[in-house]
Parts: structure tokens; sequence; C-alpha cells
């Protein structure tokens, strides 16, 4: 299997030090696939076989993403909802998350009516991801990266938005463990254009180790059925103070609104308190 997909299709764009990086981040990603396989097929066998017993229909569920530098590609799923499932009311959730300064909550946690039984645990725990491992192995995505968005997501980006394409999207992230559905979109992509920026080997590890307990809440959250906040953008915002070391957000200035002006943008600051 080729370890360096990636900085082998980048060797004439990029340093020798930057595809260095890049295989080491492939190396690391098929090593840890490679070992928690004995644990993983089996719990891919359940899931397809529950899925298979509470609804009709493919156990996979395949839509076109949007990934490291603009590219597309088929992202691979377990299927959480039902067959030929309406999108245009998750299209205007996402205009609506854009275009705000709300928290990144989900449908799910108003209920959501076309979520196959089971389907709301799988989102929630993130099992539901658990086929895009393919993509890794692929080349197409990481372990850790920006998660990758729909090609209608892509296209109201904003260009200093686009700059979190700068790496290989990935099944957790900077942002998943930093608060998640409580940050803003606008917080969301600072966080992914800061782990873009500044990716290595080790911090990679520390965001895997993260995901467990942030998933653990983020269940647990959902169980409960707690309703988030959609008021302004919060003055702080509640994250671990531990979560990454020298990389921290602390009274971090965040950009609020951008506007383009002679191409060049102009950045309207809003000063956000993170406490990463």
């Amino acid at each position: 299997m080729d370890f360096s997909i990636e900085a082998h299709q980048l060797q004439g764009s990029l340093l020798p030090k930057a595809v260095q990086n890049l295989r080491r981040k492939r190396t690391l990603d098929i090593l840890l696939i490679l070992l928690a396989l004995p644990f993983l097929i089996p719990l891919a066998l359940f899931i397809a076989l529950l899925i298979r017993s509470v609804s009709a229909g493919p156990v996979l569920f395949m839509q076109e993403r949007v990934g490291y530098r603009g590219k597309r590609f088929m992202c691979f799923k377990f299927r959480t909802m039902f067959v030929d499932a309406d999108t245009t009311t998750h299209q205007g959730h996402l205009h609506q998350l854009m275009n705000s300064n709300t928290p990144m909550m989900k449908m799910d946690s108003r209920g959501d009516p076309r979520i196959i039984p089971f389907g709301l645990f799988l989102r929630a725990s993130g099992l539901d991801e658990l086929p895009q491992l393919i993509n890794v192995l692929r080349g197409e995505m990481s372990l850790v990266g920006p998660r990758p968005c729909l090609p209608y997501e892509y296209d109201k980006y904003l260009p200093w938005q686009k700059k979190r394409f700068g790496t290989l999207p990935g099944l957790t992230g900077l942002w998943q463990v930093s608060g998640k559905n409580r940050t803003t979109f606008v917080e969301m992509i600072q966080l992914d254009i800061k782990y873009a920026k500044n990716k290595s080997l080790w911090w990679d590890l520390k965001i895997i180790l993260m995901t467990i307990p942030a998933l653990i809440i983020q269940m647990l959250e959902t169980r409960g059925g707690r309703k988030m906040a959609t008021g302004p953008v919060r003055t702080k915002t509640n994250y671990s103070n531990r979560a990454m070391g020298q990389y921290s957000f602390t009274k971090a200035t965040l950009v609020g609104a951008v506007h383009a002006v002679d191409d060049e943008d102009v950045w309207i600051r809003k000063e956000t308190k993170l406490n990463l």
C-alpha cells in the first residue's frame, strides 16, 4: 500500500519538509488503522446487521464531499436515514448556521423524522462515520483534519474560509474536540484553519485521544435532549484548558466577518474568549 499518496501527488508544489510531514501523517493513519482492525471489523459488521434489521435499503451511504484543496470525492458513511430522505431541510438549516452567530447545533437535537431507529445513537457516537476509514486508506482523508463539507456548502464559503482546505479532511479534528455543537460557524472555520497551518503528528495524537471523551459528552448531551443556546456569540466558550498545550487559544481574537476590498480581505474582528 502507498503510504505517501498525498505527498507523491504534491511533491511539485510543496517544500521537502512539508512532503515529509505528509508522509509521516499518512504512515500514522495506516498504522493506527491496522492496530485497531481486530476491534473495528466486528464492530462494523454488528452495525451493518443492525441497520439492515431496522431499515430497508443499503447499509452504506455514499455522498460527494469536498476535501483537500477543493477536490471532490465520494465519502462513505453508515446509512442513518431512511432511503430517499429529503435533504432540502438540511440545506436550509446549514444556510442559517453559516449566516448567523448561533452554535452549530445539529437538526438531530430537535428531533428528525428522517433518522432510522438507532440512527441517532450512531450519529452521536460517531460510529456512522466508521466507513470513512476506507477514504483514509484511499488517501482522500486522514484520521485527523477538518470535516469534508458538502459541495453546496463549499460554494458559499468566502475566500478566507477556504483556507481550511489546506490539509486533508479527517474523521476527527480540532473543532470536534473543542466544543463542536457549542461553537459558531466562524469559530469552526478558525479552528480548522489553525489546525491546517500548524498540524503535526504530536497534535494528531492529542486530538485522537481527546476524541473519545468528546464523543462521550456528545452522546450524553444527545441522550439528555440538551438544547443549545441560539443567541448571539458568547463572550466565553467552555473548552478544556489542557486541550492543545502550546496551541492555546485563550483570549484569542476570532474573525467575525470578512469584506473584500481591492481583492484583499479586511477582517472585522470580534473578541471571543476561547479556553482551549
